[in-house]
């Protein structure tokens, strides 16, 4: 832990990134207790430029924007951690199975995730939201559905790479139990790739459902970031920020994710660090 943490710190890229992300995660949480109003109350006239009273102004209805932006950060980020972790976890299992059994099972569940990859992945995700109804679980839902296949193939490298190893198979040999093989000596194993996938995964998360929200596709009782840019294009030329601020929301987050993430990477990875 401590090598990790030395090298994560020479990055000076992903410390930014830690930092920013910090920053916004502060913000979405602790940014309605201070603001002390609601996303949705209207609480002055429309379009009041940023003041004391309201720090990013008023939009087209009155309400707060500052508001807007910390309780749209929760939805998104909550949505985009949540979705992130049912995909990995999902690819994790079917490709653990296929990975470390092959044959048969191998091969049906390699059918299975090819056909998911064949469908394009945002109209496969509208759908999915258009059946179930628009609300956050079943964005969560849908994100999830669409996002488990580049994990479960990676999953599924890594196990045939591991199962070939010679730790694993003095395990095996030893007459340990498959499942003590899987999670006790592959998965931890396969741990450095799969933490570098999901924060990718979790920035992709995060513009899929920004931008489901910004076609009207979201929760209409939970404000995000992708909700508010729909709601002001509409008004552009009279109040572009109504749409710059929330871009820029997402811009920051999904760019410090990604900072992040190839921090972990440089430090997880051996042959980088020696650059």
């Amino acid at each position: 832990m401590m090598q990790f943490s030395r090298w994560y710190l020479k990055s000076a890229a992903a410390v930014g990134g830690t930092i920013v992300l910090l920053l916004v995660v502060a913000i979405a949480v602790l940014g309605p207790l201070y603001l002390h109003t609601g996303p949705f109350d209207l609480v002055a006239r429309p379009f009041l430029p940023p003041s004391g009273d309201h720090l990013l102004g008023t939009d087209m209805l009155g309400r707060d924007i500052a508001a807007e932006i910390a309780y749209g950060g929760r939805t998104s980020l909550l949505i985009g951690l949540t979705s992130t972790l049912l995909s990995v976890v999902a690819g994790s299992l079917i490709k653990t199975i296929a990975g470390y059994y092959g044959g048969r099972v191998d091969d049906a569940l390699m059918r299975l995730t090819e056909f998911f990859q064949t469908i394009p992945f945002f109209i496969f995700a509208i759908l999915l939201v258009a059946v179930l109804t628009p609300s956050v679980k079943s964005v969560v839902i849908a994100i999830a559905v669409v996002s488990w296949p580049p994990m479960a193939r990676l999953v599924r490298a890594e196990f045939l790479s591991m199962r070939r190893r010679e730790f694993v198979q003095a395990s095996i040999g030893l007459g340990m139990s498959d499942m003590r093989v899987i999670f006790r000596h592959i998965l931890p194993n396969c741990l450095t790739s799969m933490i570098v996938t999901a924060s990718l995964m979790f920035a992709t998360a995060i513009l899929t459902e920004s931008a489901l929200s910004f076609l009207g596709l979201g929760d209409p009782n939970a404000m995000s970031w992708g909700l508010m840019v729909g709601a002001g294009r509409d008004f552009l030329q009279r109040a572009p920020e109504l749409c710059v601020f929330p871009g820029l929301a997402i811009m920051i987050t999904v760019l410090a994710i990604n900072l992040v993430g190839e921090g972990i990477n440089d430090a997880l990875n051996p042959r980088l660090r020696e650059r």
